[in-house]
């Protein structure tokens, strides 16, 4: 169980640099170096460092303290081996971000906050990045007379499209994914959900360059199925990362160590993501994120012993789902509760709807009470889901 490069974890500067300060109490641990953070994560087994621009560089630096900031973060990745698969901006903490960043009311804040992004977008290309997330905490509102949604919507789309155009223009390779939270900390935030952000995404000028990001958490905060929204994602194309922690249902956005919340999703999660493609092989092969948070009781040794607790819980559920998937039995029972027969079409090949309809067997000569009375032996598969989790099998 000791994670290593080829497992592809990743962890945000910000999750193991959160110094655990929340609305009710002040921070419990001192500030992390960055530098510290990529050195630790390295030695923890991780694959790269993700971190939005505020992370590693103050709010209104210097151009010469933005430099060095960024020279001492890249001789760390240089000593370590460490990689930034993803970066992101903050357009969140600064009270100038009080009423949204690309939706605020006041255009002067719009036209600052793509500035701040296409900064870090370049810095993001720099460093060979090849996702850039957007989470758009502070787009939303508290009173709905407050927020005209429709021009909302048409601003982040503009804002979007401005910024693919950019990363396009300049050949960076790049990617956008946005990342949908239902509330907190605004009281609505728009692109709530996975569905939100893909039906936002479909009316993008560069559609082809943005997919989603979902989180555990925020998810399950709108007392969603995070499995099943992240196969829609497959579905669709378009999970192009993801942020991985526990949640114990629809309540703040606990950001607890991966599975330490709904641990049967996460089994699930984790078997779709190894073993989710047609023939058995890997439905994601991006890295695994952890957006977490470590709990505020912890001192710095626990920041580090949570961190290894993701990405050990991850691989004994990775564990647990190839032993699910090898499992005779539980062949047996997929078979007998039908799960492999929805792949296939219900209309024959090429066969037209005036050929269903003449077809008596599919209604005339069909028998629902039959058919009715079918257990599909669902519970049996549970519960063998349930006995490889728990090592029972």
């Amino acid at each position: 169980m000791q994670p290593t490069a080829a497992d592809r974890f990743t962890f945000g500067l910000w999750t193991v640099g959160w110094q655990a300060r929340d609305p009710f109490g002040d921070a419990t641990r001192p500030a992390l170096d960055p530098v510290e953070s990529v050195h630790r994560l390295a030695a923890l087994g991780a694959y790269g460092v993700t971190f939005h621009d505020d992370d590693l560089i103050p709010f209104g630096s210097t151009d010469g303290e933005r430099d060095k900031h960024v020279a001492r973060f890249k001789d760390a990745l240089a000593e370590t081996g460490l990689v930034v698969p993803m970066m992101t901006t903050n357009l969140f903490t600064h009270p100038v971000f009080k009423d949204g960043a690309f939706t605020s009311n006041d255009r002067a804040v719009r036209r600052f906050a793509i500035r701040k992004v296409v900064r870090n977008l370049d810095l993001a290309a720099e460093l060979g990045a090849q996702t850039y997330v957007f989470w758009g905490g502070r787009e939303g509102a508290e009173s709905d007379g407050a927020k005209d949604v429709r021009a909302a919507l048409d601003r982040y789309r503009e804002a979007i499209d401005t910024l693919a155009a950019y990363v396009q223009e300049r050949d960076y390779g790049i990617r956008f994914a946005i990342e949908p939270k239902p509330n907190e900390p605004r009281g609505d935030i728009l692109l709530p959900t996975v569905g939100h952000a893909l039906a936002f995404i479909a009316e993008l000028a560069h559609a082809d360059l943005v997919g989603v990001n979902p989180e555990v958490g925020h998810e399950q905060m709108a007392g969603l199925n995070f499995a099943a929204g992240i196969a829609q994602a497959l579905w669709a194309g378009k999970l192009f990362h993801i942020d991985l922690n526990g949640q114990r249902g629809p309540k703040f956005d606990q950001d607890l160590v991966f599975g330490h919340g709904d641990l049967l999703n996460a089994f699930f999660l984790v078997d779709l993501l190894e073993h989710g493609a047609p023939g058995g092989g890997p439905a994601y092969d991006g890295p695994r994120h952890f957006d977490y948070k470590p709990a505020r009781t912890e001192d710095i040794d626990g920041v580090w012993a949570s961190a290894a607790a993701n990405m050990r819980t991850y691989l004994l559920l990775r564990e647990r789902a190839a032993a699910y998937r090898a499992d005779p039995e539980v062949q047996e029972a997929l078979a007998y509760s039908g799960v492999g027969a929805l792949a296939t079409p219900t209309l024959g090949e090429a066969e037209s709807l005036d050929a269903l309809l003449a077809d008596r067997g599919a209604f005339e000569d069909f028998d629902p009470d039959v058919a009715g009375a079918r257990g599909y032996g669902f519970v049996r598969l549970n519960q063998l889901a349930v006995e490889h989790l728990l090592g029972a099998r």
